[in-house]
Parts: C-alpha cells; structure tokens; sequence
C-alpha cells in the first residue's frame, strides 16, 4: 500500500513533509543512496522546526503524522465534531484510510537507515524540545497529541479510528479545533481565517477592580456558549481601563466550552459576511472582536456593519456574535458643525438617529470608567503585591501619583505601567549593587 490511495485523508499528501517521508519509504531502495538521505533529511529538518514551534516531544514521526490527522478538515472530520462518529460507507472508508496511516506510523525506519549508511532514527524518535516545553501552542491540545500519537502508534486500524474520532469529538478538527483567537487576511473576492499561534494568556482575575462590568461580560458570554440568547456587547470607557484586556480574558475562560474569537478591523468590514459563512455551520461559538471601534463623519463603514449585525436579509448565525471596545458611547463621531445645522437641516433628527443607531444594534453596553484616584492606589498597591515590590506604601503611592501626572491620569494601564516601571529599575539597582 501506498500514501497516494488515502481517501478520506487526501488531503494529507499535498503536506510536504508527510508527503516526502512517505516517498522515501515507498520507493527507496529504487533510489539513489545520496538522494535518498538528502530527502530524509530535509524531512527530518521539518519534523523538527514544527515540533519545536509547538513544544511536541517523542517519536516526531507519530506525532506529525497525529498532527496531520487532527488537522485535516475532510467530511468525517467535521460530521465528528458535530455529532460523533459516522457510520456506514464513511467508517469503511476511514478503517481502509487507517490501515495505510497505521503502515506509515509503525513502519521501520532501521531498514532505510541500514540502505544509506546513515544513522537518522535517533534524531526524531524521543525529541525533547528546548527550554522543557513550546509556548506557542495551546499545553492542553498539545498533551493531547502527544498521549494520541503514542496510542495510534501502537493500535489496529478499528481501536486507530475510534480514537480519532473520539478526539474530533472532544476537541473538534482543524484551525478552529487547535486554536482559540483568529485574524482574518483578505484573498481574492473573500476572507481567508488566520490562526493567531500566540495569543494572550490574561484572565479576568489580572483586572483589579471593575468586578460588576466584568460580571455583567460573564454572564452575558456563559449565555452564548450555553446556546442561550446573548446580546452584542460594546464595551466602552476612557482609555486604559481594562476594556480590551476583558474580552481577551473572556476568550481564556470559555475557550474549553467552545469559545473562538475572530479579530477585525474597520478596513475589513467588507469581509464579514464571507468570514461569516465560513463559521455559521462550525460546532462553536464565535466571537467577532473588534477593537477601538469609532467612525469618523465621512466613514460609512459603520452602515455596513449596522446591517451585518442586524437588519441584513441573512439571519446572523446562532453561533455568531460581535463584541467590540470603544473610547466613546458615539460610535460616529458628531462635530460641532452638526449642531450648526440643526436649524438649516429639516431631516437633521433623522441623521443623527442614524448615527446613534449603531450604538443601539449593540444589547449590551458596559461602561469602563477611570478610577478615583483611592481605586487608582489601590489597583497600584494589588499589582505591587502580585509582583512581589517590597516598597514602603507612602514611596509608593507617591511613585505611582507622580507616574499618572505624566502618562494620562488615573487607570489600569497606568498603575500598570507603573508597576513595570518599578520592577525594571528595583531589578537594575539590585544589579548594580552585586
């Protein structure tokens, strides 16, 4: 059996390096012996670099070829996600493409090492990455593939498929399976969904302070994933108040139920109804992220999006909503000039409601305020503690009045900064004393 009679897995042979790998173990011994290990090795260099990136560790062969298969968005993959594991024609298919996987996985690599004279397997077989563990990949998932390849490594192709399909399951296939936070690139007519690798690791516990606005976001999120009804959310306030740093947390703390997030920006808006139709029939639950959302009088991006969010003739998916931050309750921006033509302009109450109405297509609004000055020491004194900033409270409080006075008045981001400040150059003193 060869790679090239995959069905279901297809897919798998346009990955370069499965696909080279798989090449040299078919055909090898009708290949030049240089030729032969230069192919290996360029492999090799590829299982390498991804499990590095991704902080895998063991056999690289198993796990790449687990990668693969977690990855690898085929019609059983996403029935599975869905709805368990398929029968009939589907599950023949599957044990049939299992049987070749399961021939690649257990195939000996000593045979080609004996061929070309060269020692390879100790480069892949029990790969440890550097620094312990990857940080660029999501721990859980990636524990998971590890335990999974050891599993389909040593199982028949019955035990291969139910395992699949029960990690389809559990975690789902693919991009949205194996990443939580996306941003979109535009292609052609449409949108193209982008895993962000890295993404931000804050919980809502890292925010001091705004403990009912922060409610009011977990209830409203917990609703969603639970496949209630959920509101929109514009989360608005002055700047440095934690607006932003909330949804990124929101995205950490659902994550596990379901939850994905799809960053956007203002000049993509015409790229939503096309990133939209590529998740409305996904099994999660997806928020479309849009940061410091405002629109200056000439925009008119803001009545698309109006019509997006709701009065378009397609219904927004159940599993769609869109939460977004802004520095001002008016999305659109008024001018005084406006106001000068209140009495020129007969039909001015209709334009001004047009531009308020987008702040209404949003059911929930929360307010993120500067703090008082008493919230903004304390916020200070909570972060100072958390870093382990041994400072007199007096010092420190004049440290952090003196900070805001020059770097935009009382708020988090402030009291943050602050913080950071200290411990750079407490870490530098220290430094200079040894």
């Amino acid at each position: 059996m060869e790679a090239y009679e995959l069905i279901i897995y297809r897919g798998m042979l346009k990955d370069r390096i499965f696909s080279t790998l798989a090449r040299v173990i078919d055909h090898y011994d009708e290949m030049d012996r240089e030729e032969a290990g230069k192919q290996i090795f360029s492999g090799i260099s590829g299982l390498i670099e991804t499990a590095q990136s991704r902080g895998f560790q063991g056999n690289l062969w198993h796990i790449y070829i687990t990668f693969l298969l977690t990855n690898d968005e085929n019609s059983y993959s996403r029935f599975c996600e869905k709805k368990g594991e398929m029968e009939g024609s589907m599950a023949s298919l599957l044990e049939h493409d299992m049987e070749i996987i399961q021939y690649y996985m257990q195939f000996d690599w000593s045979v080609i090492e004996e061929y070309v004279g060269i020692s390879f397997v100790p480069l892949f077989e029990q790969f440890v990455p550097a620094q312990g563990r990857g940080i660029t990949f999501n721990s859980v998932l990636r524990d998971r593939i590890d335990r999974l390849a050891v599993k389909l490594s040593k199982e028949e192709p019955d035990v291969m498929c139910r395992e699949i399909s029960r990690f389809y399951g559990e975690y789902g296939v693919g991009k949205f399976g194996l990443h939580k936070a996306f941003r979109i690139q535009h292609e052609g007519n449409g949108a193209k969904i982008i895993p962000i690798v890295n993404s931000s690791s804050v919980v809502l516990d890292d925010i001091v302070g705004y403990d009912i606005q922060k409610q009011k976001l977990i209830e409203n999120t917990e609703a969603f994933v639970e496949g209630r009804k959920a509101n929109n959310v514009l989360l608005f306030g002055e700047s440095g108040t934690g607006k932003s740093t909330s949804i990124k947390a929101i995205l950490n703390q659902y994550y596990k139920d379901g939850l994905r997030m799809i960053e956007i920006y203002k000049h993509q808006f015409q790229d939503l109804n096309s990133v939209i139709a590529q998740i409305k029939d996904r099994n999660y639950k997806f928020i479309i992220y849009m940061d410091d959302l405002s629109f200056e009088e000439s925009e008119l991006e803001y009545k698309y999006l109006k019509a997006v969010i709701e009065g378009g003739l397609e219904i927004k998916p159940d599993n769609v909503l869109i939460y977004a931050t802004s520095n001002r309750r008016h999305l659109v921006k008024e001018t005084w000039e406006d106001q000068r033509r209140i009495g020129e302009d007969i039909h001015h109450n209709d334009s001004k409601q047009e531009k308020l109405s987008l702040f209404a297509r949003f059911g929930l609004a929360i307010y993120y305020g500067s703090p008082a000055k008493k919230e903004f020491l304390n916020i200070v004194h909570t972060l100072a503690e958390r870093e382990g900033i041994d400072m007199p409270e007096e010092e420190l409080e004049q440290q952090a009045i003196r900070w805001e006075l020059t770097h935009g008045g009382f708020s988090g981001r402030a009291a943050e900064q602050v913080i950071t400040h200290l411990k750079g150059t407490m870490l530098d003193t220290n430094s200079k004393k040894l």
